[in-house]
């Protein structure tokens, strides 16, 4: 239970820090996702000003089983509750450092079990042929090596070993990494497009740019990596963003709704009547391979846990 209460910390003016900046120090204690901290943080902002900005302390089941029904009310999906619902109880455990018995009473919404869009082989081909250029890259890289959307956004330059034809996700599903296949085909288009985002970095260099934010607490372990090619994005985006912990000048990776809108604008095109997302691309591999009688025993094995994901 002693883990459960982050250790204080000093405000810059050397008073007690704000209750959201509490959550943030907590979560990233515990090395979660900054999509995470920004989640959490929205949901108990919400939390608070729906019970009229009362502390959190002041509060309990009756309060918090309020706010999560209220969502029910407005139609929020199931996963929306139980991201709040876990936000709050994050909270409650993690900030304040209360583990009362209501809290493990608390019902959680059920999600109800969906089948995924497996587009067939002759759909694949109609919906690539609509993209052009990273976008479709992108779509081929989802389709021909399994990944997830955000595996594929981002992914770095040291994740690729084009000789080996192998790709490392990092960090994924679980917080595990694992290797998969780079398509034969993709090789030689994956090396002209590295070679074009290895001439954009160059240039940012020269203009005192060309940095990424890195994972954790590396940048303290290793001060000259976030300009180093090997820690560059794979995809990265067309404009600059400053970071505002150092002040520098950054492109960040393609954000995601950029292929998710560019699948939904060739699934159209090519006259797909199905709702395929990018998700749909990478559902097709492990069918396929499942449908191969000649493929090896552990790649099936694979697949099967990766079909419902």
């Amino acid at each position: 239970m002693a883990d459960l209460v982050p250790a204080p910390y000093a405000s810059p003016s050397g008073s007690s820090p704000k209750l959201l900046d509490q959550v943030r120090q907590a979560i990233r204690l515990r090395h979660y996702s900054r999509r995470t901290e920004a989640a959490y943080v929205a949901w108990i902002r919400r939390f608070i000003v729906f019970h009229r900005k009362r502390h959190p302390r002041e509060l309990g089941e009756p309060e918090v089983t309020a706010f999560v029904s209220s969502l029910a009310t407005r139609g929020v999906s199931a996963s929306t509750q139980n991201q709040a619902l876990s936000a709050i109880l994050f909270l409650y455990s993690a900030v304040l450092g209360q583990q009362l018995e209501w809290m493990n009473g608390i019902v959680r919404a059920q999600r109800p079990a969906r089948l995924p869009v497996v587009l067939s082989r002759d759909e694949v081909s109609s919906l690539v042929s609509q993209l052009r250029g990273p976008v479709w890259l992108m779509a081929s890289l989802m389709y021909g090596a399994g990944l997830r959307l955000l595996e594929c956004v981002e992914l770095r330059v040291k994740d690729l070993n084009l000789d080996r034809s192998e790709l490392t996700v990092r960090d994924g599903k679980g917080g595990k990494d694992r290797v998969t296949m780079i398509p034969a085909s993709l090789k030689a288009p994956l090396a002209s497009h590295l070679s074009r985002v290895k001439a954009q970095h160059d240039a940012d260099l020269a203009a005192g740019r060309g940095s990424v934010a890195l994972p954790g607490s590396l940048r303290a372990k290793y001060p000259n990596a976030p300009f180093e090619w090997a820690w560059q994005w794979v995809f990265p985006a067309t404009r600059f963003y400053v970071d505002r912990e150092t002040g520098e000048r950054r492109r960040h990776h393609l954000h995601e709704s950029v292929l998710q809108r560019a699948v939904k604008d060739a699934a159209r095109a090519a006259g797909i009547s199905r709702p395929a997302t990018p998700h749909s691309l990478r559902h097709y591999l492990p069918c396929l391979t499942m449908s191969r009688p000649d493929t090896p025993a552990s790649f099936c094995l694979h697949a099967r846990e990766t079909v419902p994901t």
